[in-house]
This record gives C-alpha cells, sequence and structure tokens, in this order.
C-alpha cells in the first residue's frame, strides 16, 4: 500500500502505487481536498481477467483519505467530492475505486 502523509511541507511516498495514474490521483485529491492523511493501493493484479483491466493496469485502487473537507459530510457526500477531485479520470483510466473518507478524528 502506497501512503503518504500530506502536510503543507511535505508529502512521503512508498513505491508500490507510483505509476502515472496513481501520481495523477494523488495530485488531484491533494490539490482539491488537501488531505491530513492518503493510502493509495493499486490493486489491478487482483483484477486480471475482470471487467475493466485492460492490460495497462492502474485501473483498480483502493484509497483511504483524511481531509476537513468532509467535515459533516455523509458517506455519499464525501464518495462525491473524492470523484470531483477526481474529474475525468474516474472516466478514462480507473475503473474501480474503494473509498473510504474520513473527517479528522474519526
Amino acid at each position: 500500500m502506497d501512503h503518504i502523509a500530506t502536510s503543507a511541507s511535505a508529502a512521503t511516498a512508498d513505491a508500490d502505487a507510483s505509476g502515472p495514474v496513481a501520481t495523477e490521483i494523488r495530485q488531484r485529491l491533494v490539490a482539491g481536498l488537501a488531505p491530513t492523511r492518503l493510502e493509495l493501493d493499486d490493486q489491478s493484479d487482483r483484477h486480471i481477467g475482470h471487467a475493466g483491466h485492460d492490460g495497462r493496469g492502474e485501473s483498480h485502487f483502493a484509497l483511504v483519505i483524511e481531509s476537513a473537507a468532509f467535515a459533516g459530510q455523509s458517506r455519499v457526500q464525501r464518495q462525491r467530492a473524492v470523484y470531483a477531485a477526481l474529474g475525468d479520470l474516474m472516466e478514462q483510466r480507473v475503473h474501480a475505486l474503494n473509498i473510504r473518507a474520513l473527517a479528522p478524528g474519526e
């Protein structure tokens, strides 16, 4: 799993989900939601032969994201905010995204 501790000054990442799609996902989420925690796991290799896996990889992800932007929002509102931040990436490259969106302290 790719762990990112996001702050105003620095971000760190493991090498697991470091491809161009994962990088773009992280950039868009940081820009759109200013997360205090972001964990991205590329699970594409677990979906070989399934719908949406086209051989390019980086099609199936699991996301844990914590952001103050989620405070007071329902689970559906939080997921919509993630999808809005990712925009066309969800239509063009990402087939599946398992989202766990939290407000700080949850």
